[in-house]
Order: structure tokens, then C-alpha cells, then sequence
């Protein structure tokens, strides 16, 4: 996998290049790669000394198929020691084809089958609220994510709810099967939440996008990025 020599996270390249044995989901990797760096660069209150601290921001990957990329920015960020790039997926490997929070640290769920992390953002959010606990929810998926009923719910939950401490991401590449009059966005808004669009490879407007508060709103950004392969 290549990064463009002038994006600001070209310095993944090497860790990128080490991951090897799943390259069909390259393209998926790829689609995620300037969201998550920005997110662990600069918006997420998260220590790699200490992952499980309870008043941590949470970030949950639901679009867990092809993590190559979040595995390249766990190990840049110090979640992950970079030796265990260099088997991806092996007999003795934490890093599967899909994250696996029982095995790589710093990840916060199991992710891979498409469709539900929006729910689990939601039930993560709300559970962080009855705590007391201030800490930010984030959750990235793909737009054909979206073409699963249980995201519907779990949109309409959220701003019914004032959810205002979950942000979406939504990585939008066109691959959605039955898209969305409107764009992706309408199917937020409609249920209360504020929404941005951005390109997904300006991190300025990425970053800026994602700290954007709207009080008693959840939150998406939709980061539109072209597809590869």
C-alpha cells in the first residue's frame, strides 16, 4: 500500500509496507487511513500507557474488514509494538483480519461484520452518560454500512436521545447499494443530528469537522474519498 508523498501521514508508509497477506482489502485500508490518523493525531484523549482508562475518549472501527491502516496508526501512536506488523494474520499473530479487542490493545471492540458498530457506539455513548463519565464517542463505518436497518435504528436512537457526545464518521466511496436522497448526511439530519461533509484527505477539514459540538445533537461527519482497485 502506497501513501501520497504528500500526505502529512506519509511517514506510515514503512509500517503500511510491513503488513502483508490481505492485499484485496487494500482498497478498504486505504479508504480509512487519513481519518484515523487524524483522529488518534488529534482528536482522541487516548494513552497508549494506559488504554483502559475509564475516563478515555472511545473510538470503535466498525469498517474492522482490511485493518491494515488502524493497525499502522496503533503502532505508530505506541498501542502496539511495530514487530507485530510483520505478521498479519499468522498462527501466532494478535493481528487478525478483523481487530480483536481481547488480543490487540487499545482496540475497543470486535469488529468485521459490517453493520454493527453504529449500535454498539450508541450503547457505549449512553452507557458512559448514565456513568457520569465525559468522555467522547466516535465510531468510523463504511456508507454501505448504512444499508443495514439495525444503523437506522440506532441513527434514530441517538437524536432522539440528545446523544450529543457520539460522533460518526462516515467513509463515503460510493458504495452504498441504495444510496440516500440527499447524500449520506439526510439520513442524520432527519433524525437530529448535525452533520458536516468534508474531503476524507484534508485533515484541516477533517479535524475540524470532527470537533464541531452541537449540544443535545449527535454528531457525523461524512468524509468523501474516491475509491481504489
Amino acid at each position: 500500500m502506497t501513501v501520497a508523498i504528500d500526505s502529512p501521514a506519509a511517514e506510515l508508509e514503512p509500517l503500511l509496507r510491513r503488513l502483508t497477506g490481505d492485499e484485496k482489502h487494500e482498497p478498504s485500508a486505504f479508504s480509512t487511513l487519513d481519518v484515523l490518523w487524524v483522529l488518534y493525531d488529534r482528536i482522541l484523549r487516548v494513552d497508549p500507557a494506559d488504554p483502559d482508562d475509564p475516563e478515555r475518549d472511545r473510538f470503535l472501527l466498525s469498517k474492522g474488514h482490511g485493518p491494515q491502516a488502524y493497525y499502522a496508526v496503533l503502532a505508530a501512536k505506541g498501542f502496539i509494538p511495530r514487530e507485530w506488523l510483520d505478521d498479519l494474520a499468522g498462527p501466532d499473530s494478535r493481528l487478525g483480519h478483523h481487530p480483536d479487542r481481547l488480543l490487540v490493545p487499545g482496540v475497543e471492540i470486535g469488529s468485521g461484520s459490517l453493520g454493527h458498530g453504529l449500535g454498539l457506539a450508541v450503547g457505549t455513548a449512553l452507557g458512559l452518560r448514565a456513568q457520569g463519565i465525559g468522555a467522547r464517542t466516535y465510531v468510523l463505518l463504511g456508507d454501505a454500512e448504512l444499508d443495514e436497518g439495525s444503523n437506522h435504528e440506532a441513527i434514530a436512537y441517538a437524536g432522539a436521545t440528545g446523544l450529543d457526545t457520539l460522533t460518526a464518521i462516515v467513509i463515503d466511496n460510493r458504495s452504498a447499494t441504495y444510496g440516500w436522497p440527499g447524500g449520506v448526511q439526510t439520513r442524520f439530519t432527519v433524525n437530529g443530528w448535525s452533520a458536516a461533509v468534508v474531503d476524507g484527505r484534508d485533515h484541516d477539514a477533517i479535524a475540524g469537522a470532527l470537533n464541531e459540538r452541537h449540544h443535545g445533537r449527535p454528531h457525523v461527519v461524512v468524509a468523501t474519498v474516491q475509491r481504489r482497485g
